[in-house]
């Protein structure tokens, strides 16, 4: 394996399913000891993608690299390298958590030791307890840990917090940036959108097999070019027009949820100044009037006009 360059790099990614193009192009660069961010709505390619880097689909056309070899080469050599955590991960439930990493580290010629991995992971004190017995979160840490019982250099993480408490995920964040301390690489895929601005040094959201904006999470929040997000929902009266909306001042993007409008605004004060004039001459009354920062999830919106956690 090389030691300088990129972790993984993609090139030109295509991949069909008969006349469906699930990747389409699609360009990927992870550098070494970062996290890097893959976010779209289902169907958007990401899983097709991730599939093809870890080595399980052969792309119809474009390159991958993986610690600057390709599959073809050095398929043991890359399997070796890499830890693949999956949304949901089935083991024996009669076997103990130690059991379970002893059988896992039997595939591999350099390991962590069993009692490493648990600590790495913290699950020590149940470490002879039967996998069939633990909680979902400690069933996600050993899973993560199966992931690591061979060293890897390159993590790959499909969406590993999913359905777990607010602790448990805390937990899983701290595991990654250990293992990112540690000199490790992280290809993330969530549906949450806190999860990725806390944990991607870089992201790239993907929509129809393409790369639609990539950067770290402030610059493609900045992408949006927007001071705040103002939302409101009328409550009586006329509901005011979505040109009439755009034509505001400090106003520079408007989209219409069901009843429900989410403003872009540039100037904060002015736009809603400018809203509250428009009511009253329009007769309308608002309710549940809010403004915030600039989030992904508002980018993620913007972009693909879905929500992230609803996929």
């Amino acid at each position: 394996m090389t030691s300088g360059g990129p972790v993984l790099e993609a090139r030109g990614l295509v991949k069909r399913f008969g006349e469906v193009t699930a990747v389409d192009g699609l360009d990927l660069v992870l550098a070494g000891g970062t996290c890097h961010g893959l976010l779209g709505p289902n169907g958007a390619g990401k899983t097709t993608t991730i599939e093809m880097l870890e080595g399980l689909k052969e792309p119809d056309a474009g390159e991958i690299r993986v610690l600057g070899r390709t599959w073809k080469e050095a398929p043991g050599a890359i399997r070796a390298a890499i830890g693949v955590q999956l949304q949901a991960t089935e083991f024996q439930d009669k076997l103990t958590v130690f059991e379970t990493l002893r059988m896992f580290r039997a595939f591999f010629a350099e390991t962590r030791s069993e009692e490493e991995a648990i600590r790495f992971v913290g699950l020590e004190e149940k470490r002879h307890a039967r996998v069939n017995t633990l909680s979902g979160g400690q069933k996600q840490r050993l899973a993560l840990a199966t992931a690591l019982v061979n060293r890897p250099k390159l993590l790959f993480l499909d969406e590993p917090t999913t359905g777990l408490d607010p602790q448990a995920r805390r937990r899983v964040w701290e595991l990654v940036h250990s293992f990112k301390a540690e000199g490790g690489t992280v290809l993330l895929t969530t549906h949450y959108m806190d999860e990725a601005e806390q944990l991607c040094d870089d992201l790239a959201i993907v929509d129809h097999g393409k790369v639609i904006a990539r950067g770290s999470p402030r610059t493609v929040i900045d992408s949006l070019g927007a001071e705040s997000v103002v939302e409101f929902t009328p409550a009586a009266g006329a509901a005011p027009a979505p040109e009439e909306l755009a034509a505001l001042a400090g106003v520079s993007a408007v989209r219409r949820e069901a009843e429900r409008f989410v403003l872009s605004v540039t100037r904060t004060q002015d736009a809603i100044a400018a809203l509250f004039a428009l009511c009253a001459r329009r007769g309308t009354v608002l309710e549940d009037l809010r403004t915030h920062r600039p989030t992904l999830e508002d980018v993620f919106v913007s972009l693909t006009g879905k929500y992230l956690r609803d996929e």
